[in-house]
């Protein structure tokens, strides 16, 4: 045989030469659950990686996850019922806790990068992203909130704002009134293709924040569709986007290539909470190796076209990293 492959595989010298993909923790982004409060940390059943928790306890995360290398932090509000109403009045309140909490964070930790939430659900009775006129999600008439929100959070120091909504035009809304409020610099990391999954259910243990009533097919991405995430990117790209996002990312590698040969704009994945949970549970059953297939999951979704993955693994991968 003139050809053989093995020859390239004949040590780790050689395969760590040629490698044609990595991954490092510069890539990784760690979604935390911010509490209202202080000394409160609480374990997520359904995800025992993550904890809910207060201030307090944020800023020690971060600073050592810092440690090896996690410096992106994307946070989510556990809001108690009392704040919540129709129009979801409490994400730009001025007494916000999520708001105060991001202030104190860039004063504490400036070289960190936070990443926001923006979607009604955290504030709203109703457990939707848009707002709920009539038994209806309505489109337009969310936009004036997501806006209002998207300027309160650039106020509190957010370095990319993280609609999550998926109502049509909210890019541009939001573009426009950033750049209205003088936050040019502000980016955004849209939510493009973000799916209507099963994948999310330890997310919304941790937020309490699943629907009322009724589901978010009339919103959210049918799973079964790849061409519309073309269209999503296309109109987030022209509207203003600095990332585009795919949500869930290890049952949607397909979209996630797609985009990353489409578009040039920066892809960004998130390896959401089931993704994680069902990794998790197999290694604490003892049918996988935490420290093989960890890695490996989070270097196919790098591989399949990720600039940015979030991920409630990154910590653990910073540590990996650097042992």
């Amino acid at each position: 045989m003139l050809r053989r492959p093995r020859r390239n595989r004949k040590s780790e010298s050689i395969r760590s030469a040629i490698r044609e993909t990595t991954l490092t923790p510069a890539n990784l982004v760690s979604p935390l659950f911010l509490l209202e409060g202080e000394n409160k940390s609480e374990i997520i059943t359904s995800l025992p990686v993550a904890s809910r928790m207060t201030l307090d306890f944020m800023l020690k995360e971060m600073e050592s996850s810092m440690e090896v290398g996690i410096d992106k932090f994307m946070i989510f509000p556990a809001v108690p019922d009392v704040y919540k109403d129709k129009t979801a009045t409490y994400s730009f309140a001025d007494d916000n806790f999520y708001l105060r909490a991001a202030e104190i964070i860039k004063k504490e930790i400036p070289d960190v990068t936070l990443i926001s939430d923006v979607a009604m659900d955290p504030y709203s009775v109703d457990g939707h992203d848009g707002l709920v006129l009539d038994g209806k999600i309505v489109n337009d008439q969310t936009l004036p909130i997501l806006d209002k929100m998207a300027v309160a959070q650039a106020q509190a120091g957010f370095d990319v704002i993280g609609p999550s909504d998926m109502m049509d035009g909210r890019v541009e809304s939001i573009r426009t009134s950033l750049d209205q409020a003088g936050y040019y610099d502000t980016s955004i990391m849209s939510y493009t293709a973000k799916y209507a999954s099963g994948f999310y259910g330890p997310f919304r243990d941790a937020l309490d924040s699943a629907p009322k009533g009724g589901d978010k097919k009339t919103y959210q991405m049918d799973p079964a569709n790849k061409k519309e995430a073309l269209i999503e990117a296309e109109l987030d790209t022209i509207e203003g986007a600095d990332f585009l996002m795919v949500k869930p990312a290890l049952n949607y590698l397909d979209v996630i290539h797609l985009l990353n040969e489409e578009f040039e704009l920066p892809i960004a994945a998130y390896h959401v909470s089931g993704e994680c949970a069902m990794l998790l549970a197999a290694c604490e059953k003892g049918w996988l190796d935490y420290d093989v297939v960890m890695p490996e999951t989070l270097m196919s979704l790098r591989r399949a076209g990720a600039d940015v993955i979030m991920t409630y693994l990154a910590k653990s991968f910073g540590e990996f990293y650097y042992k």
